[in-house]
């Protein structure tokens, strides 16, 4: 069971509050703060929905940019073996390492 949703590209993380007994969810990959809540899964995915809505609303007309949830862009740092090994095993399939480590990562979900 995924405990996200997705609405025009933000993910939010969705748990249950039991002192409340509400549904508690956060968009998740931005710096600015997006929560809601819902007692039902319908009131929390409508509310959801309008979250986003409002946010990219309120940023159109504070004449900002909305935070996209991720640029595409990772830097990572492993050791130097794992670097090598990764490298051989991509020139060994005749892809560059970023196309050999995209295609691991899609698959790893």
């Amino acid at each position: 069971m995924t405990n996200t949703m997705t609405h025009k590209g933000y993910t939010a993380r969705i748990e249950y509050d039991p002192r409340d007994e509400i549904f508690v969810g956060r968009v998740l990959g931005i710096e600015d703060r997006i929560t809601f809540h819902g007692a039902t899964v319908s009131t929390l995915r409508r509310d959801f929905r309008a979250a986003i809505d409002h946010y990219l609303v309120d940023c159109a007309a504070r004449g900002r940019s909305p935070q996209k949830p991720y640029s595409g862009k990772i830097l990572l740092r492993v050791a130097p073996e794992v670097h090598a090994r990764a490298a051989l095993i991509a020139e060994a399939q005749g892809k560059s390492l970023n196309q050999w480590v995209a295609e691991v990562l899609a698959r790893a979900n």
